[in-house]
């Protein structure tokens, strides 16, 4: 499994830079993930986040954008707003998650 350096510390990552050890991550890490892709985490995104890990927790895999809205009440164009192109995605791999099985 491939180990990266981000924010001074390894690490590890599958081929798409998505963290593979959910225990890894920290609210410290999630800042400097969301700055790698041009995000600059508010409340908001934090709700989003820790939404995310909960979930994660709970069912074993990482939630969908269609997840996120029925269950965590965040609607999908705010989910757009918060995470621009592809909220999935950039929710996993900020919340240190894998990438979602299917993005809706």
């Amino acid at each position: 499994m491939p180990v990266t350096t981000i924010d001074g510390r390894e690490v590890h990552v599958d081929a798409e830079g998505f963290m593979t050890d959910p225990a890894e991550w920290d609210e410290s890490l999630a800042a400097a993930l969301a700055a790698a892709i041009g995000i600059e985490l508010t409340d908001r995104h934090w709700e989003l986040l820790r939404f995310l890990r909960a979930d994660f927790a709970e069912q074993g895999e990482t939630a969908t954008t269609r997840r996120v809205q029925t269950v965590g009440g965040v609607p999908t164009k705010e989910q757009f707003a918060l995470f621009p192109k592809k909220p999935a995605k950039k929710m996993a791999y900020v919340a240190g998650l894998p990438k979602p099985k299917g993005c809706v």
